[in-house]
């Protein structure tokens, strides 16, 4: 009987040679589609939907095998999906990258690609500006968080315009970089014109706005009792204006404005509440169990 002869070093190279061979056809093949779906998309001003880019990285993490990282598998995916997006018209990224914080460049960059075009901005007031103005596609912002030196950018975006923009994306999507000054920080994405869409695992944001001082806990009951648990809230109350209170608002879950929820809302808070404003949703950001299924949560 003969022996089964063990592959060599240059057996193995030529095997690896053969599969990059098919997975640059596959890439080929891929664009090709990419580009049907271009012609579709003709005459849309903003083609880019967040919601279906999360739920191809969701699919690819719940499918995937082996002990190849799950982050880089995701950064590959994420130059794919972006390196087409510039086919359907320019693209560009607009950043607040404050001197003392320069990780949110990296952080930009994680997400949308090593090559697109990013202008960076000292203040969320610029980048608010270049995104309504179509300069930029995107704007990158920091988190808002309870500090109280927070510039609370969001409240530029309390605006019933159809073209206002609006959250579609929380960064880091797939968890930190390697970017030193990125460890920690934690970003929104906003964009004019992209319809919200559900993914199943879905943050949104709210501007609540009311004609007295309400405290929180009333609007965060009302939340609760429509199935939306409120995760984080930040008042903006502008001394000029003494009969306006405006809460921030991130829940869990999918609000649809086409479903009555806002409007529930406001009836749920027995007249309070003035006007609740759907500021964007936005896919939640994977989990270290799912980039490292190794770790416990």
């Amino acid at each position: 009987m003969s022996k089964t002869r063990k592959p060599t070093l240059a057996d193995l190279r030529q095997q690896i040679d053969a599969i990059d061979v098919k997975l640059h056809d596959l890439i080929m093949q891929r664009t090709e589609v990419v580009e049907n779906v271009r012609e579709l998309k003709k005459g849309e001003s903003v083609k880019i939907r967040p919601a279906r880019e999360a739920e191809i990285v969701y699919r690819l993490m719940e499918r995937h095998r082996g002990p190849f990282p799950r982050r880089e598998l995701a950064r590959i995916w994420r130059e794919l999906i972006v390196a087409t997006l510039s086919f359907e018209g320019p693209f560009s990224v607009a950043v607040q990258v404050p001197e003392s914080q320069t990780g949110y460049w990296d952080m930009a960059r994680d997400q949308y690609g090593s090559f697109t075009p990013m202008r960076r901005f000292t203040t969320s007031a610029r980048v608010i500006e270049a995104v309504q103005r179509q300069e930029c596609t995107l704007g990158v912002l920091p988190l808002p968080r309870n500090e109280q030196n927070d510039d609370q950018w969001w409240r530029h975006l309390v605006s019933t315009a159809e073209d206002a923009p609006r959250v579609i994306a929380r960064l880091p999507f797939a968890g930190p970089g390697n970017g030193f000054e990125a460890q920690g920080l934690e970003a929104l994405v906003i964009c004019p014109m992209v319809t919200p869409e559900p993914t199943g695992r879905d943050r949104t944001y709210l501007a609540v706005e009311c004609e007295e001082d309400v405290p929180f806990r009333a609007i965060a009951k009302a939340l609760n009792d429509l199935g939306f648990s409120p995760v984080f809230n930040q008042l903006w109350h502008e001394p000029s204006r003494p009969a306006a209170w405006t809460y921030l608002t991130e829940v869990f879950g999918f609000v649809d404005p086409e479903k009555g929820h806002l409007e529930n809302l406001k009836e749920a808070v027995k007249g309070r509440v003035s006007r609740v404003i759907h500021l964007g949703a936005c896919a939640t950001p994977l989990g270290p169990q799912e980039l490292d299924p190794r770790k416990k949560r």
